[in-house]
């Protein structure tokens, strides 16, 4: 017997930066992407990890530099032998 679970995971990017926030933002992303692709089973964790694409906005901070801000939900896709392990 075994259990088949697929779990949503939450990662947030927020940049805030005068100049070059588009690219520190894009660079964080990318880098988030990279990690995953380098071991798409979390080390045997997980059977299968994937991103969906992030969805930026920006953020008006009044007297301070404007924030991009994203979450970039992570599937998690998973088999066990116990419900509870």
């Amino acid at each position: 017997l075994r259990y088949h679970y697929q779990h949503r995971a939450e990662v947030e990017i927020v940049v805030q930066a005068a100049t070059d926030r588009d690219a520190v933002f894009n660079v964080l992303a990318v880098g988030v992407g990279a990690a995953l692709a380098v071991d798409r089973t979390l080390g045997g964790l997980c059977d299968w990890v994937e991103a969906e694409a992030p969805r930026p906005v920006d953020l008006a901070i009044d007297g301070a530099a404007t924030l991009k801000a994203a979450v970039i939900v992570i599937e998690l896709h998973y088999a066990s032998a116990d419900p509870l392990a």
